[in-house]
Protein backbone atom coordinates (compact mmCIF):
# COMPACT_ATOMS: atom_id res chain seq x y z
CA UNK A 1 0.00 0.00 0.00
CA UNK A 2 1.02 3.27 -0.69
CA UNK A 3 1.20 5.65 2.22
CA UNK A 4 -0.89 8.40 1.85
CA UNK A 5 0.46 12.11 1.74
CA UNK A 6 -1.95 14.94 2.82
CA UNK A 7 -1.13 18.18 0.79
CA UNK A 8 -2.40 21.52 2.42
CA UNK A 9 -4.83 22.85 -0.19
CA UNK A 10 -3.70 26.16 -2.05
CA UNK A 11 -6.34 28.90 -2.23
CA UNK A 12 -7.27 31.66 -4.92
CA UNK A 13 -7.98 34.54 -3.51
CA UNK A 14 -9.80 35.90 -6.14
CA UNK A 15 -11.88 33.02 -7.47
CA UNK A 16 -12.51 31.97 -3.79
CA UNK A 17 -11.39 28.28 -4.72
CA UNK A 18 -9.20 25.94 -3.87
CA UNK A 19 -6.81 24.26 -6.40
CA UNK A 20 -3.38 22.57 -6.57
CA UNK A 21 -0.10 22.42 -8.87
CA UNK A 22 -0.23 18.94 -10.36
CA UNK A 23 4.33 19.24 -9.76
CA UNK A 24 3.26 18.53 -6.12
CA UNK A 25 0.65 15.76 -6.55
CA UNK A 26 2.82 13.79 -9.15
CA UNK A 27 6.14 14.02 -7.68
CA UNK A 28 4.95 12.43 -4.35
CA UNK A 29 2.89 9.88 -6.74
CA UNK A 30 6.66 9.16 -8.45
CA UNK A 31 8.24 8.60 -5.45
CA UNK A 32 5.69 5.85 -4.06
CA UNK A 33 3.44 8.20 -2.10
CA UNK A 34 -0.16 8.72 -2.92
CA UNK A 35 -1.44 12.06 -2.53
CA UNK A 36 -4.72 13.63 -1.38
CA UNK A 37 -5.42 17.42 -1.18
CA UNK A 38 -6.63 18.32 2.66
CA UNK A 39 -9.90 20.50 2.78
CA UNK A 40 -8.89 24.31 4.26
CA UNK A 41 -10.33 24.13 7.25
CA UNK A 42 -10.27 25.65 11.17
CA UNK A 43 -12.27 23.15 12.11
CA UNK A 44 -10.54 21.17 14.56
CA UNK A 45 -12.47 17.82 14.16
CA UNK A 46 -12.55 18.23 10.58
CA UNK A 47 -8.34 18.12 10.43
CA UNK A 48 -8.24 15.43 13.32
CA UNK A 49 -10.17 13.14 10.41
CA UNK A 50 -8.18 14.11 7.64
CA UNK A 51 -4.32 14.01 9.63
CA UNK A 52 -5.68 10.72 10.79
CA UNK A 53 -5.96 9.53 7.24
CA UNK A 54 -2.54 10.55 6.29
CA UNK A 55 0.65 8.88 7.10
CA UNK A 56 2.80 12.21 6.11
CA UNK A 57 1.98 15.79 5.54
CA UNK A 58 3.51 17.88 2.75
CA UNK A 59 3.01 21.63 3.60
CA UNK A 60 2.93 23.14 0.34
CA UNK A 61 3.64 26.57 -1.01
CA UNK A 62 1.37 29.66 -1.49
CA UNK A 63 0.27 32.81 0.50
CA UNK A 64 2.72 34.59 2.54
CA UNK A 65 2.96 33.34 6.74
CA UNK A 66 0.81 36.30 8.24
CA UNK A 67 3.35 38.44 10.47
CA UNK A 68 0.98 37.67 12.94
CA UNK A 69 2.23 34.03 13.40
CA UNK A 70 6.05 35.73 14.50
CA UNK A 71 4.53 38.41 16.66
CA UNK A 72 4.88 41.50 14.27
CA UNK A 73 2.81 43.72 12.27
CA UNK A 74 2.60 43.34 8.59
CA UNK A 75 4.40 45.55 6.26
CA UNK A 76 3.22 47.21 3.09
CA UNK A 77 5.25 44.57 1.07
CA UNK A 78 4.03 41.51 2.90
CA UNK A 79 1.31 39.83 0.54
CA UNK A 80 -1.72 38.69 1.66
CA UNK A 81 -2.01 35.98 4.08
CA UNK A 82 -4.67 33.77 4.73
CA UNK A 83 -5.71 32.78 7.89
CA UNK A 84 -7.39 29.79 7.70
CA UNK A 85 -4.13 28.27 5.98
CA UNK A 86 -1.65 29.73 9.19
CA UNK A 87 -4.23 28.28 11.24
CA UNK A 88 -4.48 24.62 9.88
CA UNK A 89 -0.77 24.46 9.66
CA UNK A 90 -0.31 25.04 12.94
CA UNK A 91 -2.69 22.41 14.08
CA UNK A 92 -0.86 20.05 11.68
CA UNK A 93 2.26 20.84 12.33
CA UNK A 94 1.82 20.54 16.03
CA UNK A 95 0.22 16.98 15.39
CA UNK A 96 3.38 15.78 13.67
CA UNK A 97 5.51 16.85 16.31
CA UNK A 98 3.54 15.36 18.55
CA UNK A 99 3.13 12.08 17.35
CA UNK A 100 6.60 12.31 14.92
CA UNK A 101 4.41 11.98 12.06
CA UNK A 102 6.69 12.83 9.04
CA UNK A 103 6.44 15.89 7.12
CA UNK A 104 7.75 17.94 4.22
CA UNK A 105 7.54 21.73 3.77
CA UNK A 106 8.01 23.58 0.75
CA UNK A 107 9.25 27.29 0.48
CA UNK A 108 6.18 28.70 2.17
CA UNK A 109 5.99 25.48 3.91
CA UNK A 110 9.86 25.66 5.52
CA UNK A 111 9.10 29.40 6.23
CA UNK A 112 5.58 28.50 8.54
CA UNK A 113 7.35 25.84 10.10
CA UNK A 114 10.45 27.98 11.36
CA UNK A 115 8.04 31.17 12.45
CA UNK A 116 5.60 28.72 13.74
CA UNK A 117 8.04 27.37 16.36
CA UNK A 118 9.58 30.63 17.28
CA UNK A 119 11.98 31.89 14.30
CA UNK A 120 10.52 34.74 11.94
CA UNK A 121 10.80 35.85 8.32
CA UNK A 122 11.98 38.70 6.05
CA UNK A 123 8.08 40.08 4.89
CA UNK A 124 10.16 41.01 1.55
CA UNK A 125 13.39 40.22 0.61
CA UNK A 126 13.39 42.80 -2.18
CA UNK A 127 13.33 45.55 0.62
CA UNK A 128 15.06 43.65 3.75
CA UNK A 129 17.93 41.57 2.41
CA UNK A 130 20.83 42.37 0.34
CA UNK A 131 20.27 39.68 -2.27
CA UNK A 132 22.98 38.95 -4.57
CA UNK A 133 21.76 35.93 -6.57
CA UNK A 134 18.25 35.60 -8.15
CA UNK A 135 15.08 34.21 -5.36
CA UNK A 136 12.46 34.89 -7.34
CA UNK A 137 13.48 33.39 -10.87
CA UNK A 138 11.14 33.50 -14.19
CA UNK A 139 10.19 29.85 -15.86
CA UNK A 140 10.64 27.65 -16.49
CA UNK A 141 11.36 26.43 -12.83
CA UNK A 142 12.82 23.59 -13.45
CA UNK A 143 15.91 24.92 -13.85
CA UNK A 144 19.04 25.98 -11.10
CA UNK A 145 18.80 29.20 -10.21
CA UNK A 146 21.33 29.59 -7.55
CA UNK A 147 23.91 26.87 -5.56
CA UNK A 148 23.03 26.43 -1.96
CA UNK A 149 25.90 24.98 0.59
CA UNK A 150 24.50 21.43 2.43
CA UNK A 151 25.79 21.36 5.48
CA UNK A 152 27.62 18.19 6.81
CA UNK A 153 26.40 16.02 9.66
CA UNK A 154 22.51 17.03 8.60
CA UNK A 155 19.66 14.56 7.55
CA UNK A 156 20.01 16.70 3.99
CA UNK A 157 23.38 15.63 3.54
CA UNK A 158 22.63 11.95 4.31
CA UNK A 159 20.13 12.19 1.76
CA UNK A 160 21.60 14.08 -1.68
CA UNK A 161 25.26 15.06 -0.27
CA UNK A 162 27.04 17.79 1.39
CA UNK A 163 28.52 20.59 -0.36
CA UNK A 164 27.72 22.97 -3.29
CA UNK A 165 24.58 21.66 -4.98
CA UNK A 166 21.89 24.04 -7.91
CA UNK A 167 18.47 24.78 -7.22
CA UNK A 168 15.32 26.38 -8.49
CA UNK A 169 14.20 29.31 -6.56
CA UNK A 170 11.07 31.18 -6.08
CA UNK A 171 9.99 33.56 -3.18
CA UNK A 172 10.27 36.66 -1.95
CA UNK A 173 9.97 35.91 1.91
CA UNK A 174 12.65 33.65 3.88
CA UNK A 175 13.86 32.80 7.05
CA UNK A 176 14.89 35.67 9.45
CA UNK A 177 16.06 34.63 12.43
CA UNK A 178 16.18 30.62 12.97
CA UNK A 179 13.55 29.01 15.36
CA UNK A 180 15.79 27.27 18.57
CA UNK A 181 13.87 24.07 17.25
CA UNK A 182 15.09 23.76 14.06
CA UNK A 183 18.37 22.92 12.62
CA UNK A 184 20.29 25.00 9.81
CA UNK A 185 20.83 22.05 7.18
CA UNK A 186 21.56 24.53 3.79
CA UNK A 187 22.31 28.30 2.85
CA UNK A 188 22.24 30.32 -0.04
CA UNK A 189 25.06 32.17 -1.59
CA UNK A 190 24.23 35.22 -0.02
CA UNK A 191 23.57 33.51 3.06
CA UNK A 192 19.95 32.90 3.39
CA UNK A 193 19.14 29.57 5.19
CA UNK A 194 17.61 27.39 2.39
CA UNK A 195 16.94 24.21 4.35
CA UNK A 196 16.06 23.24 8.23
CA UNK A 197 15.04 20.13 9.88
CA UNK A 198 13.01 19.95 13.26
CA UNK A 199 15.27 18.84 16.03
CA UNK A 200 14.71 15.04 17.52
CA UNK A 201 12.04 14.00 14.76
CA UNK A 202 12.45 11.39 12.65
CA UNK A 203 11.63 13.27 9.18
CA UNK A 204 10.75 17.03 9.54
CA UNK A 205 12.35 19.02 7.01
CA UNK A 206 11.41 22.11 5.09
CA UNK A 207 13.31 23.51 1.89
CA UNK A 208 13.15 27.04 0.54
CA UNK A 209 13.40 25.35 -2.96
CA UNK A 210 10.41 23.80 -5.28
CA UNK A 211 11.30 20.16 -5.83
CA UNK A 212 7.50 19.50 -7.28
CA UNK A 213 9.22 21.75 -10.15
CA UNK A 214 12.34 19.83 -10.85
CA UNK A 215 11.21 16.53 -9.35
CA UNK A 216 11.74 14.68 -12.90
CA UNK A 217 14.95 16.65 -13.66
CA UNK A 218 16.83 16.64 -10.50
CA UNK A 219 18.19 13.94 -9.21
CA UNK A 220 18.55 15.28 -5.88
CA UNK A 221 14.68 16.53 -5.64
CA UNK A 222 13.66 12.81 -6.42
CA UNK A 223 15.72 11.88 -3.30
CA UNK A 224 14.51 14.47 -0.93
CA UNK A 225 10.91 13.23 -2.47
CA UNK A 226 11.65 9.48 -1.89
CA UNK A 227 13.09 9.61 2.04
CA UNK A 228 9.88 11.37 2.74
CA UNK A 229 7.95 8.42 1.27
CA UNK A 230 10.28 6.01 2.68
CA UNK A 231 9.59 7.72 6.13
CA UNK A 232 6.20 7.41 5.96
CA UNK A 233 5.60 3.57 5.14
Amino acid sequence: MRPVIGLIPLFDDEKESYWMLPGYMKAIEKAGGLPIMLPLTEEKEELEEAYSLCQGILFTGGHDVSPEVYGQEIKSTCGKPCKSRDVMEAYLLDKCIEEDKPFLGICRGLQFINAHLGGSLYQDLPTEYNCTVEHHMAPPYNRPAHRVQVLEDTSLSDIIGSGVHEVNSYHHQAIKELSPKVQKMAVSEDGLVEAIAVKNHRFAIGVQWHPEFSYEDSEESMRLLKAFIKECI
